[in-house]
């Protein structure tokens, strides 16, 4: 069985480091440019924020916040290697990036529906609630665990 080769991105540096291992599906060109887009995207972005308020400590605040927020989760996710998965991390940094920049606003939108409001504590509709509610789940708000 040959090994293949599997290039993984140091994001801070953007240096790539050549690690083996089998069984690894590789990411396309295609898809890693992408990917590469949106976190430098995401880091001019970060560079030019203005907060809303026009404070420069708020400014510098939402600055720091979009860092971290964008090395927790590319990192986080950067051992991804099912495609389907990877769209959907994409389409998610996508759709924060344009909420942010639409809203003036670097958080994640909050969800306004009450835990568990609509359903028993117990039994199949307990479930059935819990079921439609990760499914109604944004798509912005994928990466973040429950409140």
């Amino acid at each position: 069985m040959p090994v293949q080769i599997k290039l993984l991105v140091s994001w801070p540096r953007h240096s790539r480091h050549l690690l083996f291992s089998q069984n690894w599906i590789p990411m396309t060109a295609c898809t890693r440019r992408t990917v590469l887009s949106l976190y430098m995207r995401v880091f001019r972005i970060a560079r030019t924020w203005q907060a809303q308020s026009g404070v420069t400590s708020d400014t510098e605040t939402e600055r720091k916040y979009i860092l971290q927020e964008a090395r927790t989760l590319f990192r986080q996710n950067q051992q991804l290697t099912d495609q389907e998965s990877i769209k959907r991390c994409i389409e998610e940094c996508e759709a924060r990036i344009e909420i942010g920049l639409h809203y003036r606003n670097p958080y994640p939108r909050a969800t306004y529906l009450p835990p568990l409001g609509l359903a028993t504590q117990k039994g199949r509709k307990l479930r059935a609630q819990q079921r439609l509610r990760k499914q109604a789940k944004p798509i912005y708000l994928q990466s973040h665990d429950e409140t």
